[in-house]
């Protein structure tokens, strides 16, 4: 388990996580929607993840949101990297109900997001502009290359969800031990 703590002005934010393993979670952001999609991204990641956040919620919730992906992707980051004896590349679908989102993902140490869903409604009191905005720290941070695509779907809580389970089932697969790939890269160096 490694933990990295983030103060700022607008947020105190501490994260532990472990890859490779079971998946148990403990969730407070203070943002419950979030904490419904940390959980779920926990769960198919097989990433052990414990956070707890304190921001400036009573303006909105945009501080936390993006905050907690920068702590979760630099933890994911100093968890992957240098890759070796990883898949490196990660890809999944995920349905929910009508809705369809896939993930590709490249454990690059380039980070890029591609991000193309549909989003124009408020899940309760959720923004929904700002799971761009976590996934754009998140990729970022972890270094990652990273597309999150909605194939179909009307349901906004549905797409954000398949879009969180999306990502998490191509990261748990990028991250799939293979000792017979080495460092997978003609570079010899991710």
């Amino acid at each position: 388990m490694i933990t990295q703590t983030r103060k700022t002005k607008e947020t105190d934010i501490t994260i532990s996580l472990k890859i490779n393993s079971t998946g148990k979670s403990h969730i407070d952001t203070g943002v419950g929607f979030l904490d419904h999609m940390l959980e779920s991204f926990s769960k198919h990641s097989l990433i052990d993840l414990d956070v707890t956040c304190k921001g400036d919620t009573h303006i909105d919730d945009h501080h936390s949101v993006e905050d907690i992906g920068i702590v979760l992707g630099s933890l994911i980051a100093k968890s992957i990297y240098p890759v070796k004896n990883m898949e490196r590349f990660g890809s999944a679908n995920i349905v929910m109900d009508e809705a369809c989102v896939s993930c590709d993902l490249d454990l690059s140490n380039r980070p890029f997001l591609v991000f193309n869903l549909d989003l124009n409604q408020k899940v309760g009191n959720f923004d929904t502009e700002l799971v761009e905005e976590f996934f754009r720290a998140f990729a970022l941070n972890a270094k990652i290359t990273l597309h999150v695509v909605q194939q179909r779907g009307k349901n906004t809580h549905h797409l954000i969800e398949a879009s969180f389970k999306s990502v998490a089932v191509a990261l748990r697969r990028a991250m799939t031990k293979n000792e017979k790939v080495g460092i997978p890269s003609t570079k010899d160096v991710l």
